[in-house]
């Protein structure tokens, strides 16, 4: 435990040095500022890369076009994007007509952490909203027969690490909504039993906490931003949703007279997800039959219904940041990642795959893709429907959780 302690100090005592970019001009030609004309909203951004190679060309192209852009010869660009490298990489923004955004120095770390800063610049001067290039990811990834660990890598699937190192069958990583922690699904041995377990694991110290250990089914490990932990386990007899205090420790409380049990079904439920402000939890059930997704106060209450109309067997439901959507799988002949408003209504299939879990600027979607011989993550822009595999990792990999 002593040298993965230290491997997570060094992986997460990273500092980033491009939120403040060096300044060489901004807001060129009077300071008018760059707008997506009409006729490409909600289509790709056509833009332009001038004077960039390599390792930075590749990071740029995928970057932008993770998240909404389509890289195209100048004469047909909206936006152009010059570059070259000196001591630093410099970037420069400006629209066809020549109207210059900024001019900015990028000093400082690698050649990709200088591509990712500067592609998040680009995509806030065009649209407004933050980029995500400098976001990271978990996921489970297969390493061995019936061994599999909770893995951590930036956004585009590079410098994977893994995070555990048990041997045993993992599953359902969440981050804590301060990005200190993560929560997972881990098939502990303990006492020469094995069962389903929900880890909490602290990303500074290493250290892990068992959350619940129950007889029978015990996944989950959702925390709301008041630190209230939602689970699903199956204590009382069926898999049902129960919420633990953020006082929560399962050792002093084995009995769980301090949970909270959210509904008492003889179905299933299943993927717990918390609403942004923390006020509504959603997840799968099939209480009245076919399976449908659901909310329930955070306080406790009666499950309501969330539309999911045109769409069959959700499950996996994933609420946005900004509060506005639910993502979520549906199984009709395949497995499909759709969306829906958060209060329901009209669902739209965006692509096919399951486990979505949204990115912090709500607008895209990482996802499992199943292969022939293994599971791989991707990417979608939801309102082009663009999809962008990331690099096949040595083992299968699935059920991405994306931070901020």
């Amino acid at each position: 435990m002593n040298r993965f302690r230290i491997f997570c100090l060094s992986v997460f005592t990273v500092v980033f040095v491009f939120k403040s970019a060096d300044v060489i001009a901004a807001e060129g030609d009077g300071g008018n500022r760059l707008v997506v004309p009409a006729e490409v909203q909600n289509k790709l951004i056509p833009v332009a890369l001038v004077g960039f190679s390599g390792e930075t060309s590749s990071v740029l192209n995928f970057d932008l076009e993770v998240m909404g852009c389509k890289i195209v010869p100048e004469a047909d660009a909206v936006f152009v994007i010059e570059g070259k490298i000196e001591d630093a990489l410099i970037g420069k923004l400006s629209n066809k007509t020549g109207n210059v955004e900024f001019h900015r120095k990028y000093p400082g770390g690698t050649a990709r952490d200088q591509a990712h800063a500067l592609s998040n610049d680009v995509v806030k001067a065009i649209t407004g909203k933050p980029g995500i290039a400098h976001t990271q990811i978990l996921f489970k990834m297969r390493t061995g027969e019936r061994a599999e660990e909770i893995f951590l890598s930036d956004y585009d699937g590079h410098q994977p690490k893994a995070l555990t190192s048990d041997k045993t069958l993992v599953g359902s990583p969440k981050w804590s909504p301060n990005g200190a922690e993560i929560f997972y699904t881990s098939w502990l041995k303990r006492g020469g039993l094995e069962n389903t377990t929900v880890v909490r694991q602290n990303l500074t110290t290493g250290s892990r906490d068992v959350m619940a250990r129950y007889r029978g089914l015990n996944t989950g490990g959702a925390l709301s931003p008041q630190g209230f932990l939602a689970m699903i386990l199956s204590k009382g007899g069926s898999p049902d949703v129960y919420v633990a205090p953020p006082s929560w420790e399962f050792m002093k409380d084995l009995k769980g007279q301090n949970l909270n049990r959210m509904c008492k079904t003889r179905e299933e439920e299943s993927g717990v997800s918390w609403s942004p402000d923390g006020q509504w939890l959603c997840f799968a059930t099939r209480a009245r039959g076919k399976r449908m997704l659901v909310k329930i106060a955070a306080q406790g209450g009666n499950m309501i219904r969330i539309p999911t109309n045109g769409v069959l067997n959700p499950s996996e439901p994933s609420w946005s940041h900004d509060g506005r959507w639910i993502a979520f799988t549906s199984q009709m002949g395949g497995f499909n990642i759709c969306v829906v408003p958060a209060q329901g209504g009209e669902a739209k299939v965006i692509a096919s795959g399951e486990g979505p879990t949204w990115a912090s600027n709500s607008r895209n979607l990482i996802f499992t893709r199943r292969g022939v011989n293994k599971r791989r993550l991707a990417i979608v822009d939801v309102p082009t429907k663009r999809v962008k595999m990331l690099p096949a990792f040595a083992g299968s990999a699935s059920q991405p959780a994306w931070g901020k």
